[in-house]
């Protein structure tokens, strides 16, 4: 089977960015090996205290927990992204990877397929 590399680039006011978890969730779901990582504004999906009702969106928070329990084996955050946004790893809703411009090259080669929302 195929392995998938969900990359997420969008704020969690924006619907590519709950359509980036629903199709890392249903991948796993169907046993598809497969990663997200979360780069550009999509790191801001990670951060602990967000408001949705404030945008009037629901909570991206119960899907982003979900992401271990349906076996996404990699959840993944860019150091580059964090870092020019002015956020921490500590500062994330749940334990994802930190890893570099290096990492995410080499990460892209690892999967079979990949997906930018």
């Amino acid at each position: 089977m195929k392995s998938l590399l969900i990359i997420s680039r969008h704020a969690p006011t924006r619907h590519a960015a709950r359509e980036a978890l629903d199709v890392a969730l249903a991948a796993a779901a169907f046993d598809v090996p497969c990663g997200i990582l979360f780069m550009d504004d999509g790191v801001f999906q990670l951060m602990r205290g967000q408001d949705a009702a404030q945008i009037g969106q629901k909570s991206l928070a119960a899907n982003l927990q979900a992401l271990p329990l349906f076996g996404v084996e990699d959840v993944l955050v860019c150091q580059h992204s964090l870092g020019e946004r002015g956020l921490q790893a500590s500062q994330c809703l749940l334990e994802a990877r930190v890893v570099n411009n290096a990492e995410i090259a080499t990460l892209i080669e690892h999967y079979d397929q990949i997906l930018t929302l």
